[in-house]
């Protein structure tokens, strides 16, 4: 409330307004006289700030003037200066508006003289005056009201409503009806902010490509579904009307989990999903939550599904990582502890042959040889070894590793056929190399329990050397496949899991690559590709 106003009443605030007009030598037998104007430009401005505003007041405005159509009534709508933006009313009274000089632009302040508006705005509360009220003698016949409105949860007045009507018509219900138009125009600018919010904050959450948002009504029927909850609940985005309007129950990797939430008013939040989308499992996580107003009455639920299939990707390549790094403990752990021993007993031997001829010395002198092989195999693992590389032809390798595996494929009635197409020379480790195609002839014979072939054929290709081999084995799922090369994991009762990711490590040491294809009951083809030119391999 403006100070000079503080504490009086309506009449006490009349009779000092009606001083100062006097102390400023205002003749009141003359027309009010408004000598501030805002410029046409100002105006349009002015208007647009208060657009919404505007708007809202002729909803209700409208409404009032059509039920009092016969009476002489003009309503103006001011800024918070007492600015006239717009005013609207009954033509019988128009004509006395533009005499007395008011017109949309003008501003209704003390050099007016005492008027509603301006006292209105100052005591900051809703103010009128009847006829004698007035300064004015030209106003002595008007009934001036005004009451403050306000922006949307704002305390500040934002300006006012007035209404102008003859004196005869004058009544106290007529400030009442103001003061409620003015009231209902907060709420309704007040709704609107909320609603424009909403709406922002809707086709944030609908529009989203990270989310997949679906929200149905209490009772579980689809109200809106963005096109990302579409795609990962696999429907039809071309049918997406069948859906709305229809219960989300029967969406079956969701359906339960709203059931529950409308039916215990629970939340359900963290929930874990697998969706298969075009042959590929993706992985959700699914948050159902009730929707409550103000008064604690369910309106509605959401749902939202976000995917989390590359998190999940990555946890699983920390978990591959860490035993990855206990393999490698434990390798040259158990390398160490065997490596001793077994040096210890191939010197004796040794010693022993020169002074007797022992029985099968150079069978058991070939498999202490063999178990020192399978010791490095854990080396590898563990630590760096010491790698040299020098040019090898690919096809001597394999000769020399075929003359040590073909005995023990002969007992286990395996037969292997080779066939070389072409073969050059690589940039290898040539101990390395051999121990790839000993790991792999190995799984092969495995696939082989009761006997079967081994073909391998060699062939360049693309600036590479490839050697496959095809066996005619039990083959593999596609679950046991995609885990190939993970450590500990092994279908063979005996078998610890780390041959193929020993084969995969001296692969990217080599640069190179492998592929792999099978079939159950048919077999199984690991095909290796080295390439014919390494950069910087031995840097």
């Amino acid at each position: 409330m403006n100070r000079l106003y503080d504490g009086l009443t309506d009449e006490e605030i009349i009779r000092k307004s009606k001083q100062q007009c006097r102390n400023k030598g205002i003749d009141p037998s003359v027309p009010p006289k408004f000598i501030c104007r805002l410029s046409e430009k100002q105006l349009v401005d002015r208007q647009k700030i208060y657009m919404e505003c505007i708007e809202v007041i002729h909803y209700f405005v409208e409404k009032f003037l059509a039920s009092v159509s016969d009476n002489p009534i003009v309503i103006q709508i001011t800024d918070y200066e007492g600015y006239v933006l717009e005013f609207v009313g009954n033509p019988s009274i128009l004509e006395t508006v533009n005499q007395l000089g008011i017109a949309e632009g003008v501003r209704y302040n003390e050099d007016a003289g005492t008027n509603s508006i301006d006292l209105c705005l100052l005591s900051q509360r809703p103010f009128q005056l009847i006829g004698k009220d007035h300064y004015h003698d030209a106003l002595h016949r008007i009934a001036c009201y005004s009451a403050p409105f306000y922006f949307e949860g704002g305390n500040s007045i934002a300006g006012t409503i007035s209404l102008m009507t003859d004196v005869d018509f004058a009544h106290p219900h007529l400030m009442s009806l103001l003061s409620t138009i003015a009231d209902s125009v907060k709420r309704e600018l007040t709704l609107r902010k909320q609603n424009s919010q909403l709406h922002i904050l809707n086709q944030l959450l609908m529009e989203t490509n990270y989310y997949g948002v679906l929200v149905t009504d209490p009772a579980g029927n689809v109200v809106q579904m963005n096109e990302n909850s579409m795609k990962i609940l696999n429907l039809d985005a071309a049918n997406k009307r069948a859906y709305l309007g229809a219960p989300v129950f029967g969406i079956n990797e969701i359906g339960c989990y709203f059931k529950q939430v409308i039916e215990n008013r629970d939340q359900c939040i963290g929930q874990e999903l697998s969706i298969s989308i075009n042959g590929v499992v993706h992985y959700y996580i699914l948050d159902v939550l009730p929707v409550y107003d103000l008064n604690c009455v369910m309106t509605g639920v959401v749902g939202s599904l976000r995917d989390i299939t590359e998190m999940k990707n990555t946890e699983e390549v920390l978990r591959n990582t860490e035993k990855l790094v206990f393999a490698g403990q434990l390798a040259v752990s158990i390398a160490h502890e065997v490596r001793n021993p077994l040096t210890t007993v191939k010197g004796l031997l040794q010693l022993s042959s020169q002074d007797a001829k022992l029985r099968h010395y150079n069978l058991i002198m070939s498999e202490l040889e063999r178990m020192n092989l399978i010791v490095g195999e854990f080396l590898i693992l563990g630590k760096p070894q010491a790698v040299q590389f020098k040019q090898e032809q690919c096809e001597t390798i394999l000769k020399e590793v075929l003359h040590v595996f073909g005995i023990q494929a002969a007992l286990n009635h395996v037969e292997i056929r080779t066939e070389c197409l072409h073969s050059q020379e690589i940039t290898c480790d040539r101990n390395q190399v051999k121990q790839v195609f000993l790991n792999i002839l190995k799984n092969s014979m495995e696939a082989l329990p009761f006997g079967g072939n081994i073909d391998i054929l060699l062939d360049v290709k693309d600036s590479c050397q490839i050697i496959s081999f095809t066996d005619n084995g039990s083959g593999m799922t596609e679950d046991v496949m995609d885990r190939i090369g993970e450590p500990f994991h092994t279908t063979k009762p005996e078998g610890n899991g780390l041959g193929m990711m020993i084969v995969q490590k001296i692969l990217d040491t080599h640069k190179g690559r492998m592929s792999i294809s099978s079939v159950v009951g048919q077999g199984t083809m690991v095909t290796i590709y080295f390439p014919l030119k390494m950069n910087n391999v031995f840097t």
